[in-house]
């Protein structure tokens, strides 16, 4: 059961570091879209920062993930770009 509480909170706090990186990106997308790719872009930080070894802390972890979900915003912008 402590394994979907973890689930739980990391969908959680990888749509509320999406919203934060929607603002700082200054996107488009709607809160829903945001979260995804907040979530997404969570993922990719946590990879990203695994394979260099850095992380550790609550904050390191939120940074990473902030840093992963404007990552994945950006790259998201190029595709869509009209």
């Amino acid at each position: 059961m402590d394994w979907l509480l973890n689930i739980v909170l990391s969908v959680l706090l990888g749509a509320l570091v999406g919203w934060v990186a929607g603002i700082i990106m200054k996107s488009k997308g709607g809160f829903v879209k945001n979260a995804v790719v907040g979530i997404v872009g969570s993922v990719v930080g946590g990879v990203i920062a695994k394979l260099i070894g850095v992380g550790g802390s609550l904050l390191w972890e939120l940074l990473i993930a902030l840093a992963g979900a404007c990552l994945v915003l950006w790259i998201v912008s190029l595709v869509t770009k009209k």
